[in-house]
């Protein structure tokens, strides 16, 4: 191997990045991953199963996987989830198989998530999980956001505004914490981050052929 075997660093092999959006209710997380997901065309969403009923709207494959509740408490005793969640009777679950092997192609997978989620990931793949937590700028400007979305009667706004006060103090558990004052600037940090973290070392096994070829 010579030293123009590599001349660009996107040649470099590396394994992908589990990067994972929490955020209380109205802060903004589902959007960023949106616009992110816009732009960063080497990151794909990964598609959780639900037992949930389908919403006319949604499409199976494209916002969820939809399965009878059987076939999912058959995966998660099998031990074949990466984390679990039961949610107002509905079950919730990210299958182990179709992340590793795009993080093995090194694929990134972007996984829009709640707190409890999240702790399963970095329980079972730390190494693998970049984390960021999304605050509002402040609880005013929370409750304000959730009434502009419309989309909610005034005493679901009240429990998800408690719901709130329970998931913030889970920030400290993340790798990242980003403000969002404005989306532009938050949606900024959100992306300096995942480019910081995909040039780390240990992500990077081509890294060894590169070097060998520098010196040898």
């Amino acid at each position: 191997m010579n030293n123009d075997t590599h001349n660009n660093q996107s040649d470099i092999a590396r394994r992908g990045i589990m990067l994972v959006l929490s955020s209380p209710s109205g802060a903004g997380k589902s959007t960023i991953a949106r616009e992110l997901l816009a732009k960063e065309t080497a990151l794909e969403l990964s598609v959780s199963i639900t037992t949930r009923k389908r919403r006319g709207s949604e499409i199976d494959g494209t916002h969820y996987h939809f399965i009878s509740e059987r076939d999912f408490k058959r995966m998660r005793d099998a031990g074949t989830l990466l984390e679990w969640a039961e949610v107002h009777g509905n079950f919730y679950g990210t299958p182990t198989d179709p992340v590793e092997e795009a993080l093995n192609d090194g694929k990134d997978m972007l996984f829009d998530i709640d707190w409890q989620g999240a702790l399963q990931l970095m329980e079972k793949a730390r190494i693998d999980v970049v984390s960021i937590f999304i605050l509002p700028p402040s609880m005013a400007e929370l409750k304000a956001r959730l009434e502009r979305r419309a989309e909610d009667e005034p005493e679901t706004i009240a429990k998800r505004l408690k719901n709130a006060l329970n998931e913030i103090p889970h920030w400290r558990e993340y790798d990242y914490v980003v403000i969002n004052q404005d989306l532009e600037q938050a949606l900024s940090e959100v992306t300096a981050i995942l480019k910081a973290e995909r040039l780390r070392k240990d992500r990077r096994p081509g890294l060894f052929d590169f070097v060998e070829g520098l010196v040898g």
